[in-house]
């Protein structure tokens, strides 16, 4: 199925989209031609009504923890031989950069499972599994929730998401021996309150590689160089270093290698009204060339160690 279409009520006077959906959708090319794959967890924007029955917060206030239309900029990636994986549901509703079972216990009326994670950075800046904010810091829910809540979501969508990319891993090494996953995200312009740069502007770009353990350092090196000739100031791993996803893909030493890219909103959209600018076509076009750039790396050297 394919995504729903971000419709005018929703751009212009904030209705939320209530529409049946499924979790994403791969745009797949007609035929594979280098060992990549794409991934795009966080630009959906659908959201279900049951979240919207919860939440505290008006739909304007949630859509800005989106990274909206990035899958859109990283839309050329079938066209050219990767296909692409872009989650529908959005980030504040259940954030698939995170383990199964990140979660904060105070937002739940019931016991969490002994296997949740309920100690970590993440979880503690209210961003887990579940996020307990958005990206501004604002709550967004006025009540405890149901822990089977929170397993519906993981059921229904996280899991359904982890298993779509799984196979599109798999099946990429299946056929020609190693992957390199690109897990595409964007950052706001300016830190926000909870990150370590908070209040200052940001680059062009920033290149997460786990610091060098997610990836053969060549392949950092090879996007950097790419994106430095697009005319991009680009920082490595700072303030982003990669998220469970670079973490849990990203094993060189198999021939699995995992690199997350984050553009600056400011490159291409309004971040207050969530609606592209005009340098939406430009970022796209150089995104293109970087796709290409990486297409054409030696991908022997991705094979396992």
């Amino acid at each position: 199925m394919g995504l729903p279409p971000l419709n005018e009520s929703l751009q212009q006077s904030d209705v939320p989209l209530d529409v049946e959906f499924a979790p994403y959708s791969i745009l797949a090319p007609l035929k594979q031609r280098a060992p990549l794959v794409f991934s795009s967890p966080h630009s959906g924007r659908a959201y279900p009504p049951d979240f919207l029955a919860l939440t505290r917060l008006q739909p304007a206030a949630m859509r800005r923890s989106e990274d909206a239309f990035i899958d859109d900029v990283f839309g050329a990636a079938p066209e050219l031989g990767a296909p692409l994986l872009r989650a529908h549901f959005p980030r504040a509703y259940v954030d698939v950069n995170r383990e199964a079972y990140e979660l904060d216990p105070t937002m739940f009326a019931d016991p969490l499972p002994p296997h949740a994670n309920t100690t970590s950075p993440r979880v503690a800046a209210g961003l887990g599994t579940i996020p307990r904010v958005v990206a501004t810091g604002e709550e967004i829910y006025g009540r405890p929730l149901s822990l089977a809540d929170a397993e519906r979501r993981i059921e229904n969508y996280y899991i359904p998401y982890h298993e779509a990319l799984k196979g599109l891993i798999d099946r990429t090494v299946a056929r020609f021996g190693c992957c390199l996953l690109v897990d595409c995200h964007s950052m706001p312009s300016i830190g926000g309150p909870m990150d370590t740069d908070s209040g200052l502007k940001r680059l062009d770009a920033v290149l997460g590689d786990c610091h060098g353990s997610s990836c053969a350092p060549f392949v950092t090196d090879t996007a950097e160089r790419a994106m430095a000739a697009l005319g991009f100031r680009v920082a490595r791993n700072n303030p982003y270093a990669g998220g469970f996803t670079t973490r849990h893909y990203g094993r060189p030493q198999r021939g699995t290698h995992a690199l997350q890219i984050e553009f600056n909103r400011v490159l291409y959209m309004d971040e207050i009204k969530i609606e592209p600018k005009s340098g939406l076509d430009e970022l796209k076009s150089r995104v293109r060339r970087l796709i290409e750039a990486l297409m054409a790396m030696d991908t022997r050297r991705l094979l396992p160690l």
